[in-house]
């Protein structure tokens, strides 16, 4: 057993080698508080979070172990002077913080049930009824809470997003060979976001919410939207508007059938050159993954289209992610076009001309757009492993 347990780590991290040195090492990100001079930012993001990580000391605050039941909290992070579009601007890791060049936190609450329903709540009265949305966020594989803040920050900074950001953070432990460890988390985490949805759809006077997300929290998505559709109402009593993946870490086959119960439009962003997901498949039995599709494979676009997804392919866009798992964060075009077209009424899923076809403005011209309702494209997390 021994040997056999040795070999299978053998085995992984030379699968996934090249994405390690994709990384950078050290501790963990925690989210360690600053003081912070008005001047120093460009502005000041309010996140709400639900969790079934489990509780840890500060500044962790949640760790990358499994919690018996929904956690929650309240981040306030501010966007440095200097910041830049489509960039997260982080210190090295042991570092200090420099408000002025790097995103820093300013203030972690916990919170039980009844507190963050009520915070939220006057949150979302507070807005003008065109903005009282809530945009949910659910991470991808090798991410710590630290890492999830930050990036979901620096997406709804750049998007100019106006309505409540929700962090849905799941276990996973941030380190390259837990692999499996996170894929059983985000199912573990199935129920935790189906009864999350539930709460904010009846609860909170929302208008709307939106779901992006990437990687393995595309999996975990997808199947809280089956079991939700199969238990009778997969659409949150009629407040589900946009489902996101960004470059979804699923099995295309797994995927086909998940739609037959979802049956509903999903968005789906997809990079033929992702090179994260190109090691994902090694792993997975050289089974292709959902987000490595490209408009080359006409005929499997074809029958996703039929199903209900929506793909947009960014494989000829170049960013500064070397992985290419996390184009959508480092386009600054992208994910300024976000925020604007998510204001909009009729949501990235708009039948017609709009967005898509204004694709090829962005690296050149040479930007394919597949489906029939493409509107928009959306931002994600960095790279899946330690882009920080």
């Amino acid at each position: 057993m021994v040997r056999a347990a040795f070999a299978f780590r053998l085995v992984f991290a030379a699968l996934f080698a090249p994405l390690a040195l994709a990384g950078c090492g050290g501790p963990p990100r925690t989210l360690a508080l600053s003081d912070v001079a008005t001047g120093d930012t460009a502005g000041a993001i309010r996140i709400f979070v639900a969790t079934t990580r489990e509780s840890a000391e500060e500044p962790q605050y949640f760790s990358g172990e499994r919690g018996p039941r929904l956690s929650f909290a309240k981040l306030d992070i501010t966007v440095p002077r200097a910041h830049k579009p489509g960039e997260l601007e982080l210190p090295a890791q042991g570092g200090g913080v420099d408000p002025a060049r790097h995103f820093a936190v300013t203030s972690v609450e916990r919170l039980d049930l009844a507190p963050v329903v009520a915070r939220v709540k006057r949150e979302i009265q507070a807005r003008p009824a065109a903005e009282r949305d809530v945009l949910v966020f659910v991470h991808g594989f090798n991410t710590n809470f630290a890492d999830a803040a930050f990036r979901f920050a620096q997406i709804v900074h750049d998007a100019g997003y106006k309505g409540v950001p929700v962090l849905f953070t799941w276990p996973s432990r941030g380190q390259l060979l837990a692999y499996p460890y996170d894929r059983e988390s985000a199912f573990y985490s199935r129920d935790f976001l189906e009864l999350n949805l539930r709460a904010i759809a009846r609860d909170l006077g929302t208008t709307r919410i939106d779901i992006l997300a990437h990687s393995m929290g595309t999996l975990l998505t997808l199947e809280t939207l089956r079991q939700a559709s199969i238990r009778g109402d997969g659409s949150f009593g009629g407040k589900l508007r946009d489902v996101m993946l960004a470059a979804p870490d699923v099995d295309l086959d797994v995927f086909r059938t998940q739609m037959r119960q979802i049956k509903r439009p999903v968005t789906v962003f997809v990079s033929a050159d992702d090179r994260a997901l190109a090691f994902s498949r090694r792993f997975a039995g050289d089974k292709t993954r959902l987000g490595a599709i490209s408009s080359k494979d006409a005929e499997i676009v074809a029958g996703l289209e039929k199903a209900g997804a929506n793909i947009i392919d960014l494989s000829e866009i170049s960013t500064s992610d070397r992985l290419n798992h996390g184009k959508f964060a480092s386009s600054p075009r992208v994910v300024q076009l976000i925020g604007r077209r998510l204001q909009v009424d009729g949501g990235i899923a708009t039948a017609g001309p709009g967005f898509g076809d204004k694709l090829g403005d962005i690296a050149g011209g040479v930007v394919g757009t597949l489906g029939s309702t493409v509107d928009l494209v959306v931002t994600a997390p960095a790279a899946v492993v330690g882009a920080r």
